[in-house]
């Protein structure tokens, strides 16, 4: 039976159920009678036609059993010699299980016939034409196959033609090897092709002689196209050139091109359960020099039967790693566990005694600053309270310039003596002093404006409205000038182009007392408010902890920015130089900061506008965990990460005094210890796992028979002491 009339009438029985098979007789019944009887055998129906003849189904009387009878018909297209070999082969080979089984031949019949096997399950080919096998099916076809062509080659014949479509499918699913049509004696000089995409490249050459390795390469094929659903190489490009090529030669020039060209086939290594045994045996039965693939069948069988061994001792072997390490794998959750609320126990504890310094720290700020402000507020209403000056800036303020001079002479001295004082005290000097009239106009400003009688009118420090009105805009008419005290929100100045605060105090007519004839002002950097409280903070830390001061504006809760940086560590004249007023803007803890965070900010705020204490007892609503900096997004190399953090109110001023220290450092010595536990928690495992693993290597050794060359020597050479002994009292016998 040749290979194109098998696989027709294997793929047929595959899919057959009882429509098909109605069909079948309703054709068979339609072709006529079968070409002759054949004695012993009942013919039933015809299941295919080929080139040499037809191939019909019968009942052997006997028995019962059904066989495959081919007729070959067609005598004048028979190339006899082609068919007498297969019949040979066949018959030489009928001992094996996994090569259909030759039954009988009638050569001299008319016309001429032989009997084979009936396998019902159909072709390999039929099968992988409904998609690709699992891994385990692939490798138990592929075992057995490999034994059918061991078998040919110890019997001296090479199959030269392996393929899907020769390999029948037994009731059990099991593989038998069949169509050695161009099958070789292994040491016949005649060429013999293949098939495309099975055919080894140098097979695909008219002078070639056929070798071991030629079967070698085509089930290398036949495993890559059970795993995956197609032979190596062949793609829809590949088929359309090789289609296009003139000549048997050309054709098999291409395809000998296309398997050294192309790269190598590793789709298989992507399919699940291949491992990496399996993969390897496929690469080097497709390699395409040949001296780089296995010399034989027996090779390959060796190879998948030892990894079938190993994977079959891999469950006792991965039990025998298991069950050691069980009682390790218990206990490790729990100590784990202790381990971690250890851990959080101490970090809790940490990070609570770090927080309650930082809140102690954020009070002393507080403090600090508030006492600053109320000495510089309470220098300024004394200015602004002496009569002598009062009368000067009732009668002179409103003047032109040249007949203000004693009132800006007098300005000018106390400016001087005030920092004068300042610098005795080691103090910030104030950025700059200046003076409105009741209308907002400039009268005089030390160091001198660059916009002299500059109506101010819209800014805070003049109508403490909380807002500064764009210079474009018109001040609305129910504007007024402040009447008591009052810091102003931050600002760029027009002269110095820093970032300031003013602190403003209204002057009263001396003649009528609630009558403001003018506002007395004086200016501090931003970057100087806290300059000189970080200096002797960092030099007096006694604990180590570098920590971070700051001060945050929490007035005007409703508005469009919430609680806006007014100073920080970062914040020097040189960085607030440098930003716009968008980018300033951006320093503000909405958008960075929880808002139960900002709730407890408001909160804290209240009391503080009620003269109450913070009920750090109920709630701690003067500290944080999970402070984010809005600096980070300047600098987030230093500003990064959480923060630790404590606030408190600096007097009636609205401002928050913020101290900050890193969470991680705070942090560190728990994670040192942490890590230290992890550190001997991973050593000791590592120890466990390589004594387990140690052992079992010394097992599967001894089970393989490959023990190193010391463990042979100490095996062979342990003897009882016993043994040992009578040795010696052998030789001192032999000796005498």
């Amino acid at each position: 039976m040749t290979t194109d009339e098998q696989n027709k009438v294997l793929s047929e029985t595959l899919i057959q159920d009882a429509d098909a098979v109605q069909k079948s007789l309703d054709l068979s019944e339609l072709a006529g009678e079968a070409p002759s009887v054949v004695p012993g055998y009942r013919i039933l129906k015809p299941i295919g036609e080929g080139k040499y003849g037809s191939v019909w189904l019968a009942r052997e009387q006997n028995t019962g059993k059904h066989v495959a009878i081919k007729f070959y018909t067609h005598r004048r297209g028979v190339d006899w010699s082609l068919l007498g070999r297969e019949v040979e082969k066949l018959a030489v080979l009928y001992t094996s299980r996994n090569i259909v089984g030759l039954l009988a031949v009638g050569w001299d019949h008319d016309p001429p016939y032989y009997v084979m096997e009936y396998l019902e399950n159909g072709s390999l080919a039929a099968r992988l034409a409904v998609g690709p096998l699992t891994t385990s099916d692939a490798v138990r076809i592929a075992t057995r196959v490999c034994q059918a062509l061991v078998h040919a080659h110890g019997s001296g014949i090479l199959h030269c033609d392996l393929k899907p479509a020769n390999i029948l499918l037994d009731q059990d699913f099991e593989p038998r090897l069949c169509d050695f049509g161009q099958s070789r004696l292994a040491d016949e000089q005649s060429h013999s092709l293949g098939t495309l995409f099975y055919m080894a490249p140098e097979q695909a050459d008219l002078k070639a002689v056929p070798d071991a390795r030629w079967d070698v390469y085509a089930l290398g094929a036949l495993i890559y196209n059970m795993l995956t659903g197609s032979p190596p190489f062949r793609t829809d490009e590949n088929e359309r050139r090789l289609s296009g090529a003139s000549s048997l030669e050309e054709r098999l020039a291409i395809y000998r091109h296309l398997v050294h060209a192309s790269p190598k086939p590793s789709k298989h290594r992507h399919v699940s359960g291949v491992d990496q045994q399996l993969a390897e045996i496929v690469d080097r039965c497709l390699a395409a020099d040949p001296s780089k693939r296995f010399p034989n069948a027996q090779a390959v069988l060796d190879k998948l039967t030892g990894r079938e061994r190993f994977r079959a001792r891999r469950p006792l072997i991965l039990m025998g790693l298991i069950l050691p390490l069980l009682l390790l794998l218990c206990i490790v959750p729990l100590a784990m566990e202790t381990m971690n609320d250890a851990v959080r126990t101490t970090q809790e504890n940490l990070t609570r005694r770090a927080l309650e310094s930082d809140v102690l720290s954020a009070n002393l700020l507080a403090d600090s600053i508030n006492r600053e402000l109320e000495d510089r507020r309470h220098e300024l209403e004394t200015l602004a309270n002496d009569i002598r000056l009062r009368e000067e800036v009732a009668a002179l303020a409103t003047l032109p310039k040249v007949q203000r001079f004693p009132l800006e002479q007098r300005l000018d001295r106390l400016k001087r003596e005030n920092d004068e004082r300042l610098k005795e005290l080691s103090r910030v000097l104030d950025a700059s002093w200046f003076l409105l009239d009741a209308s907002g106009i400039q009268r005089w400003r030390n160091p001198p404006s660059s916009k002299p009688d500059e109506n101010l009118a819209r800014r805070d420090f003049f109508n403490g409205s909380g807002i500064d009105w764009p210079e474009n805009e018109e001040v609305p008419v129910d504007n007024h000038v402040i009447r008591s005290c009052h810091i102003s929100i931050p600002f760029k100045s027009t002269n110095s182009e820093l970032y300031v605060v003013a602190m403003s105090v209204p002057i009263f007519d001396p003649k009528e007392g609630e009558a403001v004839i003018g506002v007395l002002c004086r200016t501090l950097t931003l970057g100087s408010l806290i300059k000189d409280y970080q200096r002797n903070w960092q030099s007096k830390e006694a604990d180590g902890v570098n920590r971070k001061l700051a001060i945050v504006d929490g007035r005007d809760l409703d508005s469009e920015h919430h609680w806006q940086l007014l100073a920080h560590s970062w914040m020097d004249d040189s960085k607030l130089g440098q930003i716009t007023e968008a980018d300033f803007k951006k320093l503000q803890l909405e958008g960075f900061v929880d808002k139960d965070v900002l709730q407890d900010l408001e909160q804290l705020m209240r009391q503080s506008r009620k003269g109450e204490q913070a009920a750090t007892s109920d709630a701690e609503i003067d500290r944080t965990r999970r402070y984010i900096d809005p600096v980070k997004q300047f600098d987030p190399v230093t500003y990064g990460g959480e923060w630790l953090a404590a606030f408190s109110p600096v007097g009636n001023t609205k401002w928050v005094a913020v101290v900050q220290e890193r969470k991680d450092a705070a942090l560190l010595p728990v994670e040192d210890l942490q890590t230290r536990m992890l550190h001997s928690a991973i050593v000791g495992v590592l120890v466990v796992f390589a004594l387990v693993a140690g052992s079992w290597w010394l097992i599967i050794a001894l089970l393989n028979e490959r023990a190193p060359r010391w463990l042979k020597f100490w095996r062979s050479n342990s003897t009882s002491p016993g043994t040992a002994n009578m040795s010696m009292t052998a030789k001192s016998v032999d000796s005498a």
